[in-house]
């Protein structure tokens, strides 16, 4: 048996300790990985003395995923996944001093590059772009970016969906899944909801899950409505949070041919879905994981009229 099995065999029975750090006899990697996977919900407390957890406990992913690894003998650790991780973690102590970026960039590039044939071979787009530890600095220091913390969460919005995509794809699973697109609240919100979903067991939890998907909404119709290149087609005058009115205007404007009211109609069912799932006192798993999977659509309709997925980029 893994670490990782032991350790969501321990959670499901609700006999984790209440601190997880290196001495409490559990391997903590392990359990940072079930963590940033979304198979643990935990807060994160670690700092220079070390990596610590608080309250760690089972999410349904995590229940679903440890009847997974019940039910098929050990393997080996994903060797592409532990690149990542190595190339992940690089990033985290360059961006927040704990090493200087020359030391290991040599290191990093070798990773970036194993990483990178990992991917194409599995036929997963390889989210991180940035093929040099200077490229990274480049981001991190461009502005919206200016803690470790805020760092530490975009490389969590990057890696971790990529992460639950290695896996399900191992398991000869198909997952929706959605590329980072570069707008830091968007990207970290829709990280944020997935993770919701995957936690959330009652009605109030799931029409929270509707409040946040209506959110992401609101930041994606703020990041790519310009009042000058996209006016509001009915003509009034918009407030900053009218999400429908702003993307329909947007998208009217961006794709301006016959397709665009079937695509605007897209994004306004999304909207409606999340506006509903947030009122509704029955909320149920399917409803909220509907909303998301219609949420994420739309972010990534947006993405490619943005240009955000044009192959060159």
């Amino acid at each position: 048996m893994d670490d990782r099995q032991r350790i969501l065999e321990t959670a499901a029975r609700g006999q984790l300790p209440d601190s997880l750090s290196e001495v409490s006899g559990l391997s903590i990697e392990a359990v940072r990985e079930l963590v940033e996977a979304g198979y643990l919900t935990a807060t994160d407390t670690s700092g220079f003395d070390g990596i610590e957890y608080l309250d760690p406990r089972i999410t349904i992913t995590g229940r679903e995923y440890l009847r997974v690894l019940q039910a098929r003998s050990p393997e080996p650790p994903d060797s592409l996944i532990l690149v990542l991780q190595k190339l992940r973690d690089i990033m985290v102590s360059v961006a927040t001093g704990k090493r200087g970026i020359d030391d290991v960039n040599e290191e990093y590039r070798s990773l970036f590059a194993n990483a990178g044939a990992g991917l194409e071979q599995m036929g997963i787009a390889n989210p991180v772009s940035f093929t040099d530890l200077w490229d990274w600095y480049g981001r991190w220091s461009s502005g919206d970016l200016p803690s470790y913390d805020s760092r530490r969460r975009f490389l969590g919005a990057l890696f971790n969906p990529l992460f639950e995509q290695i896996r399900a794809r191992r398991l000869g699973h198909n997952v929706t899944h959605i590329v980072p697109t570069g707008w830091f609240k968007v990207d970290r919100q829709v990280d944020e909801i997935r993770r919701r979903l995957a936690e959330s067991t009652t009605e109030e939890q799931f029409q929270a899950v509707g409040l946040l998907c209506r959110e992401v909404l609101i930041s994606l119709g703020q990041t790519v409505h310009d009042p000058t290149r996209h006016p509001i087609l009915d003509g009034v005058d918009v407030s900053d949070t009218d999400a429908k009115r702003k993307l329909d205007a947007f998208i009217a404007a961006e794709l301006a041919s016959a397709s665009n009211e079937s695509v605007r109609r897209h994004a306004k069912a999304a909207y409606t879905l999340a506006t509903d799932l947030q009122h509704r006192r029955t909320a149920t798993f399917r409803e909220a994981a509907l909303c998301v999977e219609a949420t994420c659509s739309t972010v990534n309709v947006i993405a490619i009229i943005s240009g955000k997925r044009d192959p060159d980029r």
